[in-house]
Order: C-alpha cells, then sequence, then structure tokens
C-alpha cells in the first residue's frame, strides 16, 4: 500500500482544500455543544482533604448520630459486635470466660510465683 500512494503524484491544493471542507462539515455535523453539567452518580467523587487552619472548615457543625454509632460499631471486637462467630477462625478463642470462677485461696487452681532462694 505504501508502495502504490508513492507512485501517485501529491494532490494539489484545491483537492486538499475539498477534503479539508469535508472533513470539518463532518465533524461539525456530529458535534455537540454541552453547556449543561452534572455529576456523573455512577462514578465517585474524590474529595480533596481540606486546609487545617481555615476558619470555614473549623466551624463547629452538629454531630450525626447514626454516623458516629456505625463508626463506633465498626472499631469493636467481633464478641461485642457478634452473638456468635462469624467465621471457623472466630470459633478459636471466642468463650474467654473460665468456666469456674477464680478462687485464690484454692491451692488446685491458682499457683502464684514463689521466691525461694534457689530462685534468687
Amino acid at each position: 500500500m505504501a508502495s502504490r500512494r508513492a507512485n501517485t503524484e501529491p494532490l494539489d491544493p484545491v483537492r486538499l482544500n475539498q477534503l479539508l471542507c469535508e472533513r470539518v462539515r463532518k465533524e461539525l455535523k456530529c458535534q455537540r455543544l454541552h453547556t449543561e453539567y452534572k455529576v456523573n452518580p455512577l462514578q465517585p467523587v474524590h474529595t480533596i482533604t481540606r486546609k487545617p487552619m481555615s476558619w470555614h472548615d473549623n466551624i463547629e457543625e452538629p454531630a450525626d448520630e447514626e454516623f458516629l454509632n456505625l463508626i463506633h460499631r465498626a472499631a469493636l471486637e467481633p464478641t461485642k459486635k457478634y452473638a456468635e462467630p462469624q467465621t471457623e477462625s472466630q470459633e478459636i478463642g471466642w468463650n474467654t470466660k473460665p468456666l469456674i470462677p477464680m478462687d485464690r485461696t484454692d491451692c488446685r487452681f491458682y499457683f502464684p510465683r514463689r521466691k525461694t532462694e534457689v530462685t534468687k
């Protein structure tokens, strides 16, 4: 194809002007001018962080209680969030309460450290 193009003589300025006019006419036919702009609801909006020392960013606003409760609940450990373990890994160590209440006077279950002459 390149060899065929090389054999033809270059186009004259009149023909080049006709091709350019045709191209511009086709582009203008398909071109639309947009004057109203909206935010696309399907595309996430990235917010820019605010300046910490600006006065309009430091105005106290009322706190949204529902949002704060949601954030605090998300920060809880799984044993406080759920009644039962949600995964197999959570089953290990889910019940942390001792089966028998600890009695420090019972020597069968309470083994305190003792200092002796040997351990010093």
